[in-house]
């Protein structure tokens, strides 16, 4: 079931999403401002957010750049700023879509289709990777040669091999995967690591694909 958060500081306009997408078969959380909104994406991993830009404590650009530091998650802008610069602004943080209220739920709907469709793609091209010896599917969750992960260390490798090149830090896996509490365990994170090492380089004291940043993280190199 697709999970949505919604982020919205208008109670209206929350319950009446909440019972359109529920009666459409979406799982769906909610939050009121920003900060909630930034937890809530940690702790409710949602496929899509929809978000209002005018919130009481951060405004929605930030919000979209605060998920945009560690997630690709799909994000529909449902704002009542109308400008081209708004939403240029967003649009260039990283939103996927704009909706300006007032707004039909039907083309709300349409949007949300659309965007889970993208992605759906976008992840079917992923599907299959190459490390080492070994083709991992993501969508299968498999890995060639009858290797097997732990869901932590699928978790950890799913988030570095979406951003190939990337430079993912410390603090936006152990925060993706743990949870904002354990920012700074990055213990757990060296012995995961150590592991995957293990089952997927060819030389584990020396990987050439899931490399460390000493001090900042860690990048997939294909």
């Amino acid at each position: 079931m697709t999970r949505i958060l919604i982020v919205d500081d208008e109670p209206q306009i929350l319950r009446a999403l909440r019972i359109n997408l529920a009666a459409r078969h979406y799982e769906v959380a909610v939050a009121p401002d920003g900060a909630s909104a930034l937890r809530a994406a940690v702790d409710a991993a949602p496929d899509l957010v929809i978000l209002d830009l005018g919130l009481p404590d951060l405004d929605g650009v930030d919000v979209i750049h605060g998920l945009r530091g560690w997630t690709t998650i799909p994000i529909i802008v449902l704002s009542g700023r109308a400008g081209n610069q708004d939403k240029i602004d967003a649009l260039d943080a990283g939103a996927d879509d704009y909706v300006t209220k007032p707004f039909g739920i039907d083309e709300l709907l349409a949007r949300v289709r659309a965007v889970t469709r993208r992605t759906a793609i976008q992840d079917a091209e992923l599907a299959t990777i190459q490390v080492g010896d070994h083709v991992i599917d993501l969508t299968r969750k498999t890995v060639s040669g009858s290797v097997r992960l732990t869901p932590t260390e699928w978790h950890i490798l799913e988030l570095l091999l979406r951003h190939p090149g990337k430079l993912i830090s410390q603090r936006q896996i152990l925060t993706e995967v743990w949870g904002s509490r354990f920012t700074k365990e990055t213990h757990y994170l060296r012995q995961y690591m150590a592991q995957l090492r293990r089952k997927l380089e060819r030389d584990p004291g020396r990987p050439r694909h899931l490399i460390t940043e000493p001090g900042m993280g860690y990048r997939f190199t294909p």
